[in-house]
């Protein structure tokens, strides 16, 4: 996952603000009791996503891919005081290890949980936002993209996470790339040809897709 040399990653971590214990707590919480720890967003890109937030004013936050919520603590935390927050996950199982999370954070008033299929979630959801993070199946980006589009203000933003897909994007043999690979590629190719934003990737971490509607 890690595109940089190790040790200046760990000095950007370091010299990007502290983990305060809650965050700790949720980052050990999900070591120790969920499966594929490696999908929690890390210190240095939530802190990333909360200073964005806070830049942009945002009011209204869509998140696809709630996870152990520890990046939607970061985003909550960048809200307006009338802020909310939108969260979706499909597995019911983190519910009430997450809703716990949230609850000892302080934000939980400007936090909307929501369990279920986003494909199904989006199209309920009214809008406009202000700001969208997708974080969840590789797969359905492109199907994400096309729900959000039109549902985002014009000089809002989107960040995809996982943009880089751990340098997978590079194979030069593209007929034998995996499914999720192929789906990265895919949404990389349609974002940068949408003539209704103006994007750049960010190298950091996995890599990040920054989306900014005209």
């Amino acid at each position: 996952m890690i595109m940089i040399d190790e040790d200046l990653l760990n000095y950007c971590d370091q010299y990007s603000g502290s983990e305060d214990p809650l965050l700790q707590m949720i980052r050990r919480q999900t070591n120790l009791k969920v499966l594929r720890p490696r999908m929690l967003s890390g210190h240095l890109q939530g802190k990333i996503l909360e200073l964005l937030v806070k830049m942009s004013g945002a009011k209204n936050i869509l998140e696809i891919g709630t996870y152990t919520g520890y990046a939607s603590i970061f985003l909550a935390r960048g809200l307006t005081d009338d802020g909310k927050l939108t969260t979706i996950d499909i597995n019911e199982e983190l519910e009430e290890l997450v809703q716990g999370f949230f609850n000892q954070s302080g934000l939980k008033d400007k936090i909307d949980y929501k369990i279920g299929d986003a494909l199904e979630v989006i199209p309920t959801l009214h809008g406009p936002f202000d700001f969208i993070f997708i974080d969840a199946d590789k797969r359905n980006y492109v199907n994400y993209y096309d729900l959000i589009v039109d549902k985002l203000k014009p000089g809002g933003f989107i960040l995809a996470d996982n943009i880089l897909w751990s340098g997978k994007v590079l194979s030069k043999n593209r007929k034998k790339v995996d499914k999720d690979t192929a789906a990265i590629l895919a949404f990389n190719k349609i974002v940068n040809a949408d003539q209704r934003v103006e994007n750049v990737i960010l190298p950091i971490r996995d890599g990040i897709m920054l989306v900014r509607k005209l």
